[in-house]
């Protein structure tokens, strides 16, 4: 990244203002631990900063202003323009922002614990309404025989059969992590998934000095090693950025309308405006394209109820 001069131009989709001076500098923010940050500045260097308070949510992967305040510190003065930006439902069903300037979620999901296939909906649902490719990576296959594997081939097919990638991935084996590697080669991605599926240990195999990386994390924010619990950014040896966020038990919109909804499973789209009513949610209503295509397995009736779940979840209704 250049060590150019922040730009002026007002970040609207932030809602946040720059203030920019002839000492500001460009930043990446790497970490985010509540009070500070860890940035890297134009020069690879860690800087530990804090946020000037009239900023709004700084999350991983945001480019930043920010000017020196002493030796390795810093005040954030601004955050650039998000190309993208990935939420997620906090307590209170409010968004909260988990991470910036997207191009992919990794979906990683496992043998075990078991697939739970509404959860990746929830993610590939994210996706679309962001405007990043989902890739689902099926860890711990290892652990499968033929017969399990074609099991599991089956059942990620509703997937693949509407355009999204699947990898099938062991880091016992070290198999398909290859393949993983180059489709995170020149992209921003973000590893998203249950607990105990296996993203530590991919990882591992794709940052082969992680462990010096962790390090340096650590001896910059003087934090100690528990920083590895954050959401962190780390630069892959082949060209890109791979953002580590920890492992959920669930992942939730937040409020999310009917029509975005409809619109985050791209297999409803061929159907959508053929309803009978022209209001239609496509739960239960009479004429409905959509379940009507559902019958006919034009697409997945799993994927369909997947949806009905997330209008009750989002609407209330």
């Amino acid at each position: 990244m250049s060590a150019k001069k922040i730009s002026s131009r007002s970040p609207a989709r932030n809602n946040t203002s720059n203030t920019v001076t002839d000492n500001t500098r460009e930043g990446l923010v790497i970490v985010n631990y509540g009070k500070s940050l860890l940035i890297e500045d134009g020069h690879g260097e860690l800087v530990r900063c804090v946020p000037r308070r009239s900023l709004g949510p700084i999350v991983c992967g945001d480019r930043i202003g920010w000017e020196p305040a002493g030796d390795r510190s810093g005040v954030i003065t601004g955050i650039e323009p998000r190309h993208t930006l990935l939420t997620r439902a906090d307590g209170e069903n409010r968004a909260r922002p988990l991470a910036a300037n997207l191009d992919q979620i990794v979906i990683v999901a496992a043998t075990e614990p078991e697939l739970d296939e509404y959860l990746v909906d929830k993610y590939t649902v994210a996706a679309e309404l962001v405007g990043v490719q989902p890739l689902l990576v099926i860890n711990k296959t290892d652990l499968l025989d033929s017969n399990t594997r074609a099991s599991f081939e089956q059942r990620v097919a509703d997937y693949t059969g509407i355009g999204y990638r699947v990898l099938f991935t062991s880091t016992l084996a070290n198999t398909g992590v290859p393949a993983l590697e180059q489709a995170l080669t020149g992209r921003t991605s973000i590893l998203v998934g249950q607990s105990g599926v296996g993203k530590s240990s991919l990882i591992k195999r794709l940052l082969p000095e992680l462990d010096i990386a962790i390090g340096k994390l650590s001896e910059a924010s003087g934090l100690g090693r528990h920083t590895t619990t954050a959401t962190t950014l780390y630069h892959l040896p082949e060209g890109g950025k791979l953002i580590d966020s920890p492992g959920v038990r669930d992942f939730r919109l937040g409020p999310v309308d009917r029509v975005q909804l409809e619109q985050g499973f791209r297999e409803f789209r061929n159907s959508l405006g053929q309803c009978k009513f022209h209001n239609c949610r496509h739960m239960s209503e009479p004429g409905c394209a959509v379940a009507s295509a559902a019958q006919e397995n034009r697409i997945s009736p799993r994927r369909l109820e997947s949806y009905r779940q997330l209008v009750i979840a989002s609407q209330g209704t």
